[in-house]
């Protein structure tokens, strides 16, 4: 087993993020991953549209690391708009699901006021863990 899931006893399951997690490997920081290419190019202002590109930034760093979102032990999410996040978390649940896939390590959404890209909507912080 890579990774195990913590879930105390009595305790609620969660959806869409888990408590807590165990695990032991080589670790893999991912930066901040905002809603742009490789390139630094925003193609869409739309939500939904960045937090795609935002997990297939996250996605494409761990690959360079030779990690997989099954790897992932911790994402931090930090987005500019918690109406917007709240309204379209359908969209964002199967966008996750389509990148990341069934894989829901523990999680913290922030609002903030701003990114440091003007046009960023969303930006998300991540941590892997790749077995030994």
């Amino acid at each position: 087993m890579m990774h195990e899931i913590i879930q105390p006893e009595g305790w609620a399951k969660p959806v869409g993020y888990s408590n807590g997690i165990s695990a032991r490997g080589r670790i893999v920081q991912v930066g901040g991953q905002i809603g742009w290419d490789e390139n630094c190019r925003f193609h869409s202002d739309d939500f939904v549209d960045q937090v795609r590109q935002t997990l297939l930034n996250v996605v494409g760093v761990l690959k360079a690391a030779d990690a997989r979102p099954e790897h992932l032990i911790q994402m931090t999410w930090y987005f500019t708009d918690r109406a917007a996040y709240k309204a379209r978390m359908k969209d964002i649940g199967a966008v996750y699901r389509e990148i990341i896939g069934r894989h829901f390590p523990p999680m913290a959404a922030v609002q903030v006021v701003a990114l440091m890209e003007d046009r960023a909507r969303v930006e998300i912080q991540a941590l892997a863990v790749v077995p030994d």
